[in-house]
């Protein structure tokens, strides 16, 4: 149902209020922002991915993932600009930075896993930390609101249970489209600032990060699944970064489910690694944190035969009079351990930035 832009934050802001279940978020590029609100505070579980709904999958891919199903909810659409954000909104407090792994530690745990990737004669394995921000006073429609302006080419979402907790976030990749029998997906992976071009030089150990993504997602799929096309690997803009990325689409059968498709990609290699398996294990066993949701999917689950999942990066967890903004890259035996540093610090910027602008 289409309402008014000024109706659809007060229901989001009447779901906070009541602690109901809720997700709002907008597509990549798009004008209209959606909203799903359940109507009860059920913790509700998607068996197989064939119910509609909308769903947030943890990255831990043994882990359930939570559906708010389109049976006991309320959807709501409406139109939203640059113009519907008040710049003089009450701002969050000043946020005070707090590391929970150091920049040695998280070059330490860089050089483990490069250390690891030899050992094993694996390919790559994807390594994380968090920042910790003490913020006695956050303004979570406010901020939403920012992410919405800041970051147009990117799925922007806040999503709450009270079971669970609250996540933001502007995420550049989408896990998986599904449009009647026509499924789209991308590799993703490398990253470097934008300073103005996209026309920009990409080193080596970029480019065969972004070609082991590629080359995963074809392996896995080209067994079971018709591959229709492949494009080149092309440079994109997600906020204040560039991604090198490749678009892959096919056709599914009836004999395939989604779930054994969703199955295939997640988690992808520019999440877990390769290997998948013992890229994961690696992750789970040295990481020192749960990433719960970030690095999972979410969006869109078989709505008018249409599936819009987007892989959960550029995310933060809302906690109490804390955000814990979750940060990550891709590690090869050609990484060097400072540089996947302030990889991270230029990352962290995407979430940093809607926080005390």
């Amino acid at each position: 149902m289409e309402i008014a832009t000024k109706s659809f934050f007060d229901k989001l802001d009447l779901a906070l209020k009541a602690e109901l279940p809720f997700v709002a978020y907008r597509h990549p590029n798009a004008s209209e922002i959606k909203g799903v609100f359940q109507k009860n505070t059920n913790l509700n579980y998607s068996k197989d991915f064939s119910e509609p709904g909308f769903v947030f999958a943890p990255f831990d891919d043994d882990d359930h993932a939570i559906l708010f199903p389109l049976a006991t909810s309320e959807v709501y659409n409406a139109p939203f600009s640059d113009t519907d954000f008040n710049a003089n909104s009450k701002k969050n407090e000043k946020a005070n930075v707090q590391s929970i792994k150091t920049k040695a530690s998280h070059i330490e745990l860089v050089q483990k896993g490069i250390n690891f990737l030899n050992n094993k004669s694996l390919k790559k394995v994807v390594l994380s930390r968090i920042e910790m921000i003490a913020i006695p006073d956050f303004e979570i429609i406010t901020t939403f609101k920012k992410l919405l302006v800041n970051y147009k080419n990117a799925m922007v979402y806040v999503w709450f249970h009270p079971n669970i907790g609250l996540w933001l976030g502007a995420t550049p990749e989408t896990l998986l489209k599904v449009d009647k029998d026509i499924f789209t997906t991308m590799a993703l992976a490398g990253t470097q600032p934008f300073q103005g071009s996209l026309d920009v030089v990409w080193q080596e150990k970029e480019r065969q990060e972004q070609q082991y993504v590629t080359d995963f997602i074809l392996d896995n799929l080209s067994d079971k699944f018709n591959i229709t096309n492949v494009s080149e690997p092309h440079t994109i803009k997600a906020g204040s970064l560039l991604h090198l990325c490749t678009d892959i689409s096919g056709r599914l059968s009836s004999q395939i489910s989604l779930a054994e498709l969703v199955k295939k990609l997640h988690p992808t290699p520019a999440v877990c690694g390769l290997p998948k398996l013992p890229a994961k294990d690696f992750i789970l066993e040295n990481e020192a944190y749960d990433r719960e949701y970030y690095t999972g999917f979410l969006g869109e689950l078989n709505i008018d035969k249409t599936s819009n999942l987007f892989v959960n990066l550029r995310c933060m967890q809302v906690l109490q009079k804390q955000l814990a903004i979750y940060i990550g890259g891709g590690i090869t035996v050609d990484s060097h351990p400072e540089k996947e540093w302030e990889e991270t610090v230029a990352k962290s910027k995407v979430m940093l930035k809607v926080i005390n602008v």
